[in-house]
Order: C-alpha cells, then structure tokens, then sequence
C-alpha cells in the first residue's frame, strides 16, 4: 500500500526489538519465564523534539541499539531526565538494573516511559509482573508511544501498533518538505480551516504516537462535518483500541449504511479487520470498497492492499 506523504518522527523506538512477546497465557494468566541473556532493548520516544537533550538521548539510544553499552551510559550519565535515568539503568545491565527500574517506577508510576520499561526490565529478568507494568503505560500515559507499544506486548494476536486513517488525497508536497517540528506546527496551524486539514493533523498526530488526542481531533472534524464520509469514519478508526476493538467496529458498521457509495468506509472497515487478525472477512470489505467506486483513490488503496495480503493464509 502506497504510504500516504506523514510527519516523520524523529523519534529513536525501540519497540521493532520486542514485538512478539507474549506474556499471557491464552486464559490470561502470566507465562513462565527464563531469563534471557544479553541486555533488554529500550524504548525511547522523543518525538520531533531537536533540543539538545533530545539530541543527546537518540545518540545515546543509538550506542545502545548498536550494543555500544558503555558509550551509551556514559551519555546518559550526563543528563538527569527521567529518559536519561532509565536509559542508564538499561545500560548497565544488570548490575542493579533492576532495582534502580523499580524506584524509578515507584516514584513515576504514571510515566509511560518508565513503566514500559520497566515492564521490558522485569521480562527480561524474569523478575516481577511485566504484565502490570505494560497495563499501567497504556492506562496512565495513554496518548504516547509507550501505551501503544504497551499495548502491543500485551496483545499479540493484534498487528503492531494502531490502524491509521488513511485520507483520501495525500499531504500536500509544500508540507512534506518541512522539517518534523514545522510539519507539525503547520498542520495544527491549519487544522481549523477545513476538514481535510483537520484530519491530515489527526493522521500526523497519530503517526507520533499521540493516539488519544488524534481520537479527539477526528472527532471535533466529524461534528463539524457530520456528512463528510471521510471525517466520520476517521472518528471511528480514532476509537480503535486492543482492549475494546468493538468502540472502532461499532461505529463503521452503520456507515456502510448510510454511505454505501463511499470506498472509504469499507476500506478502513477492512483495515481494521486485517489489524484483528480477520483476514477472510477483511478481503471481503477491501473487494467492496474497491467496487464502490473504482477509479477513486480509495479504491486504488484497497486494490494495492489487497495485492500485499494476497499470499496470506486463509483460515
């Protein structure tokens, strides 16, 4: 599928290195566990933030993505930010590792940051509930990029990460070639002036991370715009959580109905699906809304989703 033009995030995660990890059962419980050798990998997230301290910290967590341990910490040990502080503690695994995560998830228990890591931290050790530390990411720092990837651990049956609406029409190439932090800037700048504009903010919003306040974002544009087919099912897909995948299905069902005639509905309904696991059914709503209207962008996007999930089995 052609990736609609976003703002790119600076931002150094690295959540790629733990998908995959299931720590529940499927009755729910927690798994057995071994430790495992080697140092956990660390998620950080700075945004498009360019200060110096951001700069610093993606230096640092690139030493450490390249198991460059000791370059790592010695970076951190300069800054004192709760980011710094985690970081340090991952780079001296696992000598007191572990126990410094703890105090810092005592002391921060609604920093996302510190949560999910320590979550990574108590995994890889084999130590403590993971679990719990990854729940209180996604429940008490919900719009970052640590509550998706939390969420992301504790369902995995689900694809990584969130579904993101994808519009129409792509950004325009004046806003493209910004830098991140204008690229933004710009489009919360713009985001009152139409609905098109409203929406491109929500998908940027989206691709940061920032789930809960692109949730919002779509759905000031759809009462603004209760016609607007395009606005209202990016309020649905901005309802799109693991936990309650229902809040997202709920309300693009009903627009099949009242637009049947738009591709865009029946695209992200097959999204959707496809990120649930509900490849058959996904196909189904993809042909549909390739058929709405055949020579729309949509359907060029269903037609070009369709042929990457074509060698997929079906159940």
């Amino acid at each position: 599928m052609r990736i609609v033009v976003l703002v790119a995030a600076l931002a150094l995660v690295a959540a790629a290195g733990v998908v995959g990890i299931a720590v529940l059962g499927d009755d729910g419980s927690a798994r057995t566990l071994q430790p495992r050798s080697g140092h956990p990998p660390l998620s950080l997230d700075l945004g498009v933030r360019t200060d110096a301290e951001a700069q610093a910290l993606r230096r640092a967590a690139t030493l450490y993505a390249g198991k460059q341990y000791a370059a790592a910490e010695r970076i951190f040990a300069r800054r004192r930010s709760v980011e710094a502080r985690v970081g340090e503690a991952f780079s001296a695994w696992p000598d007191g590792s572990l126990a410094d995560l703890e105090r810092l998830g005592s002391a921060y228990p609604g920093k996302g940051v510190v949560q999910l890591n320590l979550g990574l931290a108590r995994f890889w050790a084999a130590r403590g509930d993971a679990a719990a530390a990854w729940r209180r990411a996604a429940e008490r720092d919900p719009d970052t990029p640590y509550a998706i990837t939390a969420g992301t651990l504790l369902h995995p049956d689900f694809a990584r990460g969130v579904p993101i609406f994808v519009p129409a029409e792509p950004f325009p190439p004046a806003i493209a070639r910004l830098s991140p932090p204008q690229q933004l800037a710009t489009l919360q700048a713009r985001a009152g002036r139409s609905t098109a504009d409203a929406l491109r903010y929500g998908v940027a919003l989206q691709r940061l991370g920032h789930q809960v306040s692109a949730e919002r974002v779509y759905a000031a544009a759809a009462r603004k715009a209760p016609n607007d087919a395009e606005a209202r099912t990016a309020a649905a897909v901005g309802r799109f959580t693991k936990d309650d995948p229902s809040r997202a299905f709920s309300r693009l069902g009903p627009l099949t109905r009242r637009f049947p005639k738009q591709p865009t509905v029946r695209f992200h309904l097959g999204l959707l699906l496809l990120w649930s696991g509900q490849v058959d059914e996904a196909r189904r709503q993809l042909r549909l809304a390739r058929a709405a209207d055949p020579s729309s962008p949509m359907a060029r996007e269903a037609r070009r989703l369709l042929t990457g999930i074509a060698h997929v089995g079906t159940k």
